[in-house]
């Protein structure tokens, strides 16, 4: 039998560090990703160094009925989370009066209708049960909104209201919520070079994707409500809790938002 974590997103960035540390730690793995062939790689690949169970799941997140056939399909497997990680999300650039509806359905869908039935559907039962663990992930965008990721910053932000009113449900039912906000992270959605990235890292400016989830499962298990992982995440959040709003006007600016605002190429 053994413990089970369930892992959305769990294939790549963050999600594939979430899933080795768990791995590591002696638990079983519901992998769950769109990207099938990385998700099975990555699966046997864990299976394989640290002995345990890794069960894997193609499924496209954004789906209305994502969160209830990933439930059927985890019944049918007879697994059990003790742990639900909400990780799997996307990124959507450009201002709204240009942006594509479908994509728009995509990632509110994405990062707030399927977490929160995920939410609903694992949650009674971890409830029911007396124990158990929901670990969402949102964005340092959550707590400031800028020009271009409007959608993406609203929907992180959602997730930042939901799991602070989750904690205070599920406080006394024996199950912890944590939510998570990163802010940098080495993934390859930044055009650097190595040298680059290994100097932000070293000044903390930019964080790998295993130091945030390190940092993420240490605050989950503390039972903490929120993790601002990196001395930067910290001091931006508490500047932004300061700042007016007005103060965010210099961005439109930058050529790279001018370049997204008048649609360039």
């Amino acid at each position: 039998m053994g413990r089970w974590a369930l892992i959305t997103g769990a294939s790549s960035g963050i999600g594939a560090s979430f899933s080795r540390r768990l791995a590591e730690a002696g638990w079983n793995l519901a992998m769950v990703s769109n990207r099938a062939e990385e998700n099975c790689a990555l699966a046997s690949q864990l299976e394989t160094t640290y002995g345990i169970e890794a069960k894997c799941l193609c499924l496209d997140l954004t789906l209305s009925d994502a969160a209830e056939e990933l439930h059927r399909w985890t019944t049918e497997q007879a697994v059990v989370p003790d742990i639900l990680i909400s990780n799997a999300g996307m990124l959507l650039f450009g201002v709204l009066e240009k942006s594509d509806p479908e994509q728009l359905d995509r990632i509110v869908a994405l990062h707030c209708t399927t977490p929160t039935k995920l939410c609903r559907l694992y949650g009674a039962e971890m409830a029911a049960r007396g124990r158990g663990y929901i670990l969402l992930v949102s964005s340092i965008t959550a707590w400031m909104p800028y020009p271009t990721i409007g959608a993406y910053a609203a929907t992180k932000g959602y997730l930042k209201s939901f799991g602070q009113s989750l904690w205070y449900e599920m406080r006394g039912k024996g199950v912890g919520v944590t939510t998570l906000f990163p802010s940098a992270v080495d993934t390859p959605l930044y055009d650097l070079d190595q040298k680059v990235r290994r100097r932000l890292r070293r000044f903390g400016v930019m964080l790998s994707a295993d130091e945030v989830a390190r940092k993420g499962l240490k605050a989950l298990f503390a039972h903490r409500r929120r993790c601002l992982p990196g001395w930067l995440t910290k001091l931006l959040v508490a500047i932004c809790c300061l700042l007016p709003a007005w103060a965010l006007l210099p961005v439109l600016r930058i050529p790279a938002v001018r370049r997204i605002m008048s649609n360039e190429q």
